[in-house]
């Protein structure tokens, strides 16, 4: 389960660590940083949030007091020096209450329980979607086998005779050809843009020119590629707004 992240926090270091924790993690991604619960809650009405890593003591409005008066669905990690918050922290039913310094460990098991949390809340016919989805394994190393659906592939890159793949969940190295793995794909769900890049055609937000952008991150369109890729594009396109 991906989770999307925001931290308030008025310390710029305390920032920096759980910055630094959430990047160890490949299911998990910041999406905001704030110094302050008054700029957080702003961001957090218009935006979609899984998890907010929240410091209790700062200036003009502290975290306890914005838990209170802001009605928002991110599930809540309360971070900060003191414990005598803790009980009233949980009677805010947040998932968890961290003391600084945080470590890393203690860091990962907040992190689990919000998932389960998180997970716990879905909806029946969600959780139990994925046994209809299709899926393949992936070697990632001589003992390991490792299922991903195809469904959260974002994109699958070349790395001469190594590929990356780049899914909603983590990243994984295969020993693997970009064309061998592409040519394994639904051919209606991925293109090859590029010699060393393969996209999810669901997962595309922007084409503009000789580009695409997906997930914030741009890619080129291989010459040799481009009259075959925006083709397909807007083809699906055309399909989609028929539909």
């Amino acid at each position: 389960m991906h989770l999307t992240c925001v931290i308030i926090d008025d310390e710029p270091l305390a920032i920096n660590v759980i910055r630094q924790y959430i990047s160890e993690m490949d299911s998990l991604e910041v999406s905001a940083t704030f110094n302050s619960a008054i700029k957080a809650a702003d961001y957090l009405r218009d935006h979609e949030v899984d998890l907010v890593f929240l410091d209790i003591n700062m200036p003009m409005l502290d975290g306890l007091s914005f838990l209170k008066n802001f009605d928002f669905s991110p599930k809540v990690i309360l971070i900060t020096a003191y414990d005598q918050y803790a009980l009233e922290g949980y009677e805010l039913e947040v998932v968890d209450y961290l003391l600084k310094p945080v470590a890393f460990p203690r860091f990962v098991k907040a992190v689990e329980k919000a998932r389960t949390r998180i997970g716990n809340e879905l909806p029946l016919a969600s959780q139990q979607s994925s046994a209809n989805r299709p899926f393949k394994f992936i070697k990632i190393d001589k003992k390991k086998l490792q299922k991903i659906y195809l469904d959260e592939i974002i994109v699958v890159e070349s790395l001469k005779d190594y590929i990356r793949i780049i899914t909603e969940k983590g990243r994984y190295i295969v020993h693997q050809t970009l064309s061998n793995f592409t040519d394994e794909l639904p051919s209606d769900q991925f293109i090859r843009i590029h010699r060393s890049v393969t996209v999810s055609l669901d997962k595309i937000d922007v084409v503009e020119g000789n580009s695409l952008e997906i997930c914030g991150k741009r890619y080129t369109i291989g010459r040799s590629y481009l009259t075959e890729a925006k083709n397909i594009i807007f083809q699906t396109e055309n399909s989609e707004e028929g539909a």
